[in-house]
């Protein structure tokens, strides 16, 4: 849970401005691992628990949510597994030796999560634990003429050490990534988000940053009608009430990375690049500029998709300056369009 204080404006306040962020969303990079072009939402955007299955179809293939007594995962929850991602991307980086546990220290995670440290919110993480390790989803992959159902979970266990007695101190957890998740670290299945992600205030926000940071990316701009938006993001509001909070979006212009705009004329909302994202930490004197003749060929290769974009996420995935920059980007584009295809 997040408390809100809606006399602050759009954006909660930056409760610790002196922390630096590196955010890996590893949710969208796993269903598109899974299963290609979908991206069914399955964190809950309700501050109610939601404790019903859901299920999403896509042509052959389907994707099941079965929450927990306690309900489904919700998209602050999420906040958790963020916070485990982004430690083991940082010691990928660092080339240490990186395992599915992570040992997390709670005071931590809620300054990294923009939180505050009350007792509350340490509670809090409790619960979301709870709900994250309770959360399956099962899922089914097509090949030929056979029907491949796998399950799995967000976390598949965690431990708590706490001071004796109800009331002591929460000292520190220890969270076990599921294998589902782990592997898509390890197949450089992620993407770097803004830091005022943490500082969205509403659900709604959070999500529709997702889909613009995947979609957009680098690109200038990206279209989309407000009912696609509506069922991508898996919002349960209805379509007048979600038009209502995209015009309010729009109005306020507070999302990070993208301005948003919607045309009511034709029901579609426009994101445009701010150009706000900073470059990967080897993208400047460590790795040079890339031969022009390298972009027409990478073209080639990724065929349908913005070059400048995939350099980007080529910058930001690697862990140390390749000897040849130029093949070694042609090697991604090849690796990056066969997992994704057209996009």
């Amino acid at each position: 849970m997040v408390t809100e204080n809606t006399n602050l404006g759009p954006l909660l306040p930056d409760r610790h401005p002196q922390h630096d962020l590196f955010i890996c969303d590893v949710a969208d990079a796993v269903l598109k691992d899974v299963m290609q072009h979908m991206e069914h939402p399955f964190y809950s955007l309700s501050k109610k628990p939601e404790t019903s299955v859901k299920r999403y179809k896509n042509g052959k293939h389907w994707l099941e949510i079965t929450p927990s007594v306690k309900g489904l995962a919700t998209i602050y929850d999420k906040d958790i597994l963020i916070y485990c991602i982004s430690q083991i991307m940082a010691s990928l980086k660092r080339g240490e030796h990186v395992s599915p546990r992570v040992r997390i220290n709670s005071r931590e995670l809620l300054i990294f999560t923009n939180r505050g440290t009350s007792g509350r919110e340490y509670l809090s993480l409790l619960d979301a634990l709870d709900r994250l390790e309770g959360t399956r989803i099962r899922t089914n992959i097509v090949t030929g003429d056979e029907e491949q159902i796998d399950g799995f979970g967000l976390i598949d266990a965690s431990s708590i050490r706490r001071k004796h007695g109800m009331d002591g101190r929460l000292l520190w957890c220890e969270v076990k990534l599921s294998d589902w998740v782990f592997n898509a670290i390890r197949n450089e299945e992620v993407l770097t988000l803004h830091r005022d992600y943490f500082r969205l205030r509403k659900p709604i926000e959070r999500r529709v940053y997702e889909l613009a940071r995947k979609h957009c990316g680098q690109q200038k701009t990206w279209r989309i009608t407000l009912a696609k938006l509506l069922l991508k993001s898996g919002s349960q509001s209805p379509e007048k009430r979600f038009r209502q909070m995209i015009k309010d979006l729009a109005k306020h212009d507070h999302l990070p990375d993208y301005e948003v705009d919607f045309d009511e004329d034709a029901d579609m909302v426009i994101f445009t690049n701010r150009g706000s994202m900073a470059p990967a930490p080897f993208a400047e004197g460590r790795v040079p500029p890339l031969k022009s003749e390298t972009y027409e060929y990478a073209r080639e290769v990724t065929p349908g998709w913005d070059v400048y974009h995939l350099e980007h996420e080529w910058r930001d995935w690697i862990i140390e300056p390749p000897r040849d920059a130029d093949r070694a980007f042609i090697g991604f584009c090849r690796k990056w369009f066969e997992k994704r295809g057209r996009p």
